[in-house]
């Protein structure tokens, strides 16, 4: 198969869009993006190749402004399967990699440089945590799981890391155990967010229940690949993504706080209440691996519309 860059403008228009799409994710690979970040780009510029097949369009010439627009509409009248329409900041997830990918075509042939801008992003604030749950409520969720049998004290242990450090889902998938530096009480996190390494302190009580977890609970890993893993399932093989959020989900609800989150959850609780207790924003932004101190500054936002709550309910004047 020819290259890209090996073809001149006019031969590129008319290659079929699945291939220019399979050239851009090895580009990607490339540049050493995460495969996580290449299946994000595939599903959301799939979802815009489904539309193209059905509208009748397979080649890059046949990607007008006039046909963009009409898409961007599907996109504005896109439902759930519960009927309702999907957030701004999902519409944005989904029209950002294919502005990416249609620069990237622009650049091998310098053809449709302007279709990119075509696609108009929705504007995105920076939304404040819906919930953040009060140490008590932490503890109560925390002491959902049945510990008295293996897959509980695994469940109660995730949970910990979860509250002790901040750590995102997909950085605790791919925690090792080579990580764990116990003597320290720190958790290395290999490759966060934007590929960042660092270093995040971690908990006596979570350390002491890793230990126990890995002591008493890990089963044996299903494959020689997964031995350096921390958290497996009963079958010995990594937890992914969507099967910790069930595991967060299901003990939030277990607590019947009149709450709901999953993983997250405890990433906006432990920034929110270290804050409250006198953390510097900066020290925050560090533990949770933000690249920007804008994102972090949310839980300063926060910390006040608590204050303001307790003020309203406390203040004889108020």
């Amino acid at each position: 198969m020819a290259l890209v860059s090996d073809v001149d403008a006019s031969q590129l228009l008319t290659f079929p869009l699945d291939v220019l799409l399979a050239q851009h994710l090895d580009a990607l690979r490339l540049k050493s993006y995460s495969e996580y970040t290449v299946r994000n780009r595939l599903v959301h510029i799939r979802l815009f190749l489904r539309w193209c097949s059905l509208n009748g369009i397979s080649t890059a010439a046949e990607i007008t402004p006039p046909a963009l627009q009409r898409y961007q509409q599907f996109i504005l009248n896109y439902r759930k399967r519960n009927g309702e329409l999907i957030a701004a900041a999902s519409r944005h997830a989904r029209l950002v990699p294919l502005r990416v990918w249609f620069r990237w075509i622009a650049r091998q042939g310098r053809i449709a440089d302007s279709l990119s801008e075509e696609i108009e992003l929705p504007r995105l604030g920076r939304p404040l945590p819906r919930c953040v749950l009060s140490a008590r409520e932490v503890e109560r969720v925390l002491s959902q799981p049945d510990v008295s049998t293996s897959i509980g004290v695994r469940d109660r242990t995730i949970l910990e890391v979860f509250y002790s450090t901040g750590i995102r889902r997909l950085e605790l998938v791919h925690l090792g155990l080579q990580d764990l530096l116990f003597d320290r009480k720190l958790i290395f996190v290999r490759e966060g967010k934007g590929k960042r390494d660092r270093y995040v302190p971690v908990g006596q009580r979570a350390t002491e229940w890793l230990a126990r977890y890995i002591r008493e609970a890990r089963p044996a890993p299903a494959e020689a690949a997964f031995t350096e893993t921390v958290f497996l399932s009963r079958h010995g093989r990594p937890l992914n993504r969507d099967h910790l959020t069930w595991i967060a989900r299901q003990h939030v609800a277990k607590a019947k706080l009149g709450r709901t989150g999953a993983c997250h959850l405890f990433r906006h609780t432990m920034a929110t209440l270290m804050h409250q207790n006198g953390a510097d924003i900066r020290f925050v932004q560090e533990i949770l691996g933000h690249a920007d101190i804008r994102t972090t500054q949310i839980y300063t936002q926060v910390s006040l519309r608590m204050l303001q709550r307790v003020y309203n309910r406390t203040h004889p004047a108020a």
